[in-house]
């Protein structure tokens, strides 16, 4: 066989080792991939929390000429966007005709009883009471809550025996 045969064959030889070496390449250093969505979610929940202040009136004197004024306050803190309702109950010691909303509070000492009003306004204008009509609307920011302020009267010349006079209202936050 001639030189230059020869040498053509070995160059075709050499080519297609090369191709074949090429191919197993590519072949091996190609990688199938696949994909698929991972759905992330969560869910806020309405929650509230409630803390109160109480009213204290201090010293009541029956022979004073107006009604005997005292502040509090409740606190709600809900969850951002949280429709809430605050309502105060009738106390521990209600007339015998309040409702709850209307009610007619009393203070208790033993067996004496000392009427007072809560009201939701500082001109005692909107009773505040525990129904849905006469509780107060807060919308929740997820922040601690702006305090809410309780304004109590005790209605002037009351005429009771002497004592301390308490009385618990439970406040409610509806969510």
């Amino acid at each position: 066989m001639n030189r230059t045969i020869k040498s053509n064959m070995l160059n075709v030889a050499l080519t297609a080792a090369m191709v074949l070496v090429s191919a197993g390449f590519a072949i091996a250093g190609h990688a199938a991939t696949d994909t698929s969505n991972l759905a992330v979610n969560a869910t806020i929940l309405d929650a509230c929390t409630i803390v109160t202040t109480g009213v204290n009136f201090g010293n009541y004197d029956h022979n004073a000429s107006s009604d005997k004024g005292a502040t509090g306050s409740v606190t709600e803190t809900c969850t951002n966007g949280t429709a809430a309702k605050i309502t105060l109950g009738q106390g521990l010691w209600p007339t015998a005709t309040s409702v709850d909303g209307v009610p007619e509070r009393q203070m208790a000492s033993g067996t004496n009883r000392m009427a007072y009003f809560l009201y939701s306004d500082e001109g005692a204008g909107t009773l505040w009471g525990n129904t849905p009509a006469t509780g107060v609307s807060q919308t929740g920011t997820g922040f601690e809550g702006e305090a809410i302020t309780v304004y109590g009267f005790i209605t002037a010349g009351q005429n009771v025996p002497v004592g301390s006079y308490a009385d618990t209202v439970v406040a409610t936050v509806t969510f």
